[in-house]
């Protein structure tokens, strides 16, 4: 099942269109797309006797983030070897973690802001939760995602690595540096799971292709990581860390400028779009 968030509105994708959800459920769900996460398991069960005939077409230019409202975003970094090394560092037992402020979080396509010139791209699958999460075993975890979407991990680097320690969660919050889409896709339309292609192109040129088999923690495992320590909450987000590839790691390194062009895709969810622009107020 796909659903995804059509101009505020919850909305289930058929391959025909999309099907409202409060209007269909006659009100028993909201049309807040941040509110079903908390009511993951009956909203499921429900959507699965949907019929399709009530699809109407869904404009994707009106595509929101599947989850715009979470109260944790969590993020993984150096979480693919080969990125650790061209990054300039060992690979890595435990991937570094941060937050993404909410505030950054946005949806699939549209404009991304360069507040400086150190502006990089870092594509992530990213997992949404779908119930609390405390203590989970690797083995339960699955059963704990809602579903997985696309995610821009953007970062500006330069901030990123102001002062005497790096500013990981600063350097990547800026408006817009958390685009996620362009739907949520659940789980049981995976033929693998575990093992999902993601390429990222700036400007048409392919810049970065792995594979999620690669991570150095799996998706269960940093699902158990993290409710060891804090609870993870419906409709939190898990951005699971980057391949190789991005622009810091390249020789000169590459960054992004107003004018270009990155799109984001993995394999079987669907690809992210942003164009970049000149920020009104630019970081100094």
């Amino acid at each position: 099942m796909r659903i995804a968030n059509v101009a505020g509105r919850l909305t289930v994708l058929t391959p025909v269109g999309g099907i409202d959800v409060e209007r269909a459920s006659a009100g028993h769900f909201s049309a807040d797309p941040a509110a079903v996460y908390e009511r993951w398991a009956e909203f499921t069960a429900w959507a699965d006797g949907l019929d399709a005939a009530a699809a109407t077409p869904v404009d994707e230019d009106a595509l929101g983030a599947p989850s715009p409202r979470p109260a944790q975003v969590f993020a993984i970094g150096l979480n693919y070897g080969a990125h650790a090394l061209e990054a300039g560092y060992d690979i890595p037992e435990v991937p570094i973690t941060f937050t993404k402020f909410p505030t950054c979080i946005t949806g699939p396509h549209g404009e991304l802001p360069i507040p400086g010139d150190t502006v990089d791209w870092e594509v992530e699958l990213v997992a949404v939760v779908g119930r609390r999460a405390s203590n989970v075993a690797v083995d339960d975890a699955w059963s704990y995602i809602a579903g997985l979407t696309v995610g821009q991990d953007y970062s500006e680097r330069r901030v990123q690595t102001l002062g005497q320690t790096p500013q990981f969660s600063l350097g990547k919050s800026f408006p817009g540096f958390g685009p996620t889409g362009p739907w949520l896709v659940t789980l049981d339309e995976f033929d693998d799971v575990d093992n999902l292609l993601l390429e990222c192109t700036v400007n048409g040129a392919l810049m970065q292709s792995g594979r999620t088999r690669d991570m150095i923690v799996s998706v269960p495992g940093l699902i158990s990581r993290l409710s060891a320590v804090c609870p993870l909450l419906p409709g939190d987000l898990i951005f699971t860390g980057t391949p190789e590839g991005v622009g810091s790691g390249r020789t000169p390194p590459v960054f992004l400028r107003p004018g270009d062009e990155v799109i984001s895709t993995i394999e079987r969810i669907g690809a992210i779009r942003q164009r970049c622009v000149a920020a009104a107020h630019a970081f100094v």
